[in-house]
């Protein structure tokens, strides 16, 4: 497999420097930076990078708008690396398409893990940041964590009886709730007894039937958080 290609977004020239250094010494190539989210949108349409690295607080286009744009217009997935206070950011990346979410003082074998993950079509879900998105998202601190084991039983039972996942077969409940504790698709076939393809098509399937852009998105629709879904 070759190695993924990454762009680097971050309004910080020695953050994107460190990061640069910590990918390429994992054998991950950089491709190119930039240094605000217009920047990134338009490297990522002339690199074609297999995964873009994206802050979101940077001046003039921030990182919600320029994944958006990306990931809208096709130029690849988009990683994003978040800090505590940026939940509000965190909703819009989730609702923009973003592929995963990792905290920025993440170390250096979970990054390029992550890295690995995305450019292979797969999902990353930091559970700190997600929790603390989610929970946000269901109207209080500690909500999401609190009843995710109890709500993770009712999806796959089928017994939230919410619109959004109707549609959704038994097996897909099964497979939602793993993607709200942030299994990937090697662990939700591990931990369904089913072969990784067969988890890959079911996630595609969970995704198709909510309309969601994300793993983040398909768990933010199932939780009845997206206040903008018709």
């Amino acid at each position: 497999m070759s190695a993924p290609r990454v762009l680097l977004a971050d309004d910080h020239g020695a953050i994107r420097e460190a990061l640069r250094i910590m990918l390429e010494t994992h054998g991950i190539l950089v491709v190119g930076e930039a240094a605000d989210g217009a920047a990134a949108v338009r490297n990522a349409a002339a690199l074609r990078p297999d995964v873009v690295l994206m802050d979101l607080r940077m001046p003039g286009v921030d990182g919600v708008a320029a994944t958006r744009e990306i990931r809208d217009r096709g130029l690849g997935d988009v990683l994003v690396l978040t800090s505590f206070d940026e939940d509000e950011l965190v909703f819009g990346a989730i609702r923009a398409g973003a592929a995963g979410f990792l905290l920025k003082t993440t170390d250096a074998a979970t990054l390029v893990d992550a890295v690995h993950r995305v450019a292979a079509g797969e999902g990353v879900l930091d559970p700190r940041v997600t929790r603390r998105a989610l929970a946000a998202l269901a109207g209080g601190p500690g909500a999401a964590s609190a009843g995710e084991a109890a709500e993770a039983a009712t999806w796959q039972q089928g017994e939230r009886g919410d619109a959004p996942i109707s549609p959704l077969t038994g097996r897909e409940r099964e497979v939602l709730a793993g993607m709200a504790q942030g299994w990937s698709n090697a662990e939700l076939a591990d931990r369904l007894g089913i072969a990784v393809p067969t988890a890959k098509t079911h996630v595609s399937n969970v995704l198709a039937k909510l309309g969601a852009r994300s793993r983040t998105h398909a768990v933010a629709i199932a939780r009845g958080d997206e206040p903008d879904r018709a």
